[in-house]
């Protein structure tokens, strides 16, 4: 019988740029807040399992957890890391999680901590122009950076929908609005409409204001059993669904690196999510409509609209109608990344996952401040990685 395991404490270093600041010190950041929020020393902690980095190595090619335990706490503990692109906090606090449900460990810690590269994210540093590699063959065949990806789904969604460019306009200036509040955020200014359509056109449709920046960041959770909170007197929010998840054949979605694939019927858009998202319901017995908020990457305005569909909380089309009624914001129907988003932090490929989590856990906690959905029992976060990697996660409390 697998043990119910908690998040006992989130903490995370504030989005931006820090040029002055290694990997490690943001990594640090983060985690000497979740040890504090949790209570915890590090001779408590017996794992770490980190979000591993593609793009600042720290040891090796990316031994952050080791580089980590080396630095603060050379005790024997186990050391896990894990890749997944944009979806590797997700599947490193899966990892964790299964490691404590299994019995094998009490308290372990989680961390992804990300210095990104200036400008669009580019090929891996150090990949190889290798013919049986798809990802060299998208650079080579296309040239095409993210978001001309994204800006394929939202001109689709604009044909099919009738989405308006004034509606996407409109989600990116949900998610300033949220973060005006939120310390962490990177951006933290109120747009309007019309500022946004008079951003830079990056990829038609969409333009400056309606796409992630990259950002370095840095954030951290602490885990623990059932049993070993008990015993030590410490309070947690619940892991009610954990999944993660790989697309499934027929996508409609232009999935990166893939650039050409047979559609089905049937199959969902992006379904590495979708799949992640229906497995944690499934773990948890619950379903969309009893979920409070739902902290998802957001990439670009499209997500905002696309990705609550394709969960199961609306019908095609409908996300436009709640947005613009309000039902998306701070104490609507269904708050849409009360942080501000991915729109408003910028992309930390391993680390963003991991501050979704952070972010329901303090939700759910009444610790966001600034920005805190009222009376917010359950959340759900949902991610997406390179290579169809999904992942989700639903705290309850």
């Amino acid at each position: 019988m697998s043990q119910t395991v908690y998040v006992l404490g989130a903490g995370a270093h504030p989005w931006g740029k820090w040029p002055n600041k290694t990997q490690l010190e943001l990594a640090l950041h983060a985690l000497s807040g979740a040890l504090g929020e949790a209570d915890v020393s590090w001779n408590d902690v017996e794992a770490v399992v980190a979000a591993s980095s593609r793009f600042e190595g720290g040891m090796g090619w990316g031994l952050h957890a080791n580089e980590i335990v080396q630095a603060v706490a050379e005790k024997g503990m186990s050391c896990v890391n894990v890749g997944g692109a944009c979806a590797a906090g997700a599947i490193a606090f899966h990892t964790a999680h299964a490691m404590i449900a299994s019995g094998e460990h009490e308290v372990v810690c989680v961390v992804g901590a990300e210095r990104m590269p200036k400008g669009f994210i580019p090929r891996p540093p150090g990949s190889q122009d290798d013919v049986t590699d798809e990802d060299y063959l998208r650079w080579v065949a296309m040239g095409a950076t993210n978001p001309a990806y994204w800006a394929i789904e939202a001109h689709r969604r604009m044909h099919e929908l009738g989405t308006s460019e004034e509606t996407l306009a409109r989600a990116a200036v949900l998610m300033r609005r949220n973060a005006v509040g939120n310390s962490l955020a990177r951006f933290r200014t109120a747009t309007q409409i019309d500022e946004v359509l008079a951003s830079a056109m990056v990829a038609d449709p969409l333009h400056l204001l309606q796409i992630c920046p990259v950002s370095d960041g840095a954030a951290a959770l602490v885990l623990g059993s059932e049993a070993w909170m008990k015993r030590n007197g410490g309070t947690g929010v619940k892991v009610a669904g954990c999944a993660i998840a790989t697309g499934s054949f027929g996508d409609p979605a232009r999935r990166i690196p893939t650039i050409a694939s047979p559609v089905r019927d049937g199959v969902v858009h992006t379904s590495e999510v979708a799949n992640a998202v229906a497995g944690a319901f499934a773990m948890a017995g619950m379903e969309p409509k009893d979920i409070d908020l739902l902290e998802m990457a957001d990439n670009t305005a499209w997500h905002i609209l696309a990705w609550p569909e394709q969960f199961g909380f609306f019908a095609p089309g409908e996300s436009d109608v709640m947005l613009e009624r309000g039902e998306l914001d701070i104490g609507g129907r269904l708050p849409i990344n009360p942080s501000g988003g991915f729109l408003s932090f910028g992309e930390a490929t391993t680390a963003q996952a991991v501050l979704q989590i952070c972010e329901v856990s303090w939700q759910l906690r009444g610790r966001a401040e600034g920005h805190q959905v009222p009376d917010a029992r359950v959340g759900l976060t949902a991610v997406l990685g390179l290579g169809a990697n999904g992942g989700s996660v639903l705290l309850s409390r």
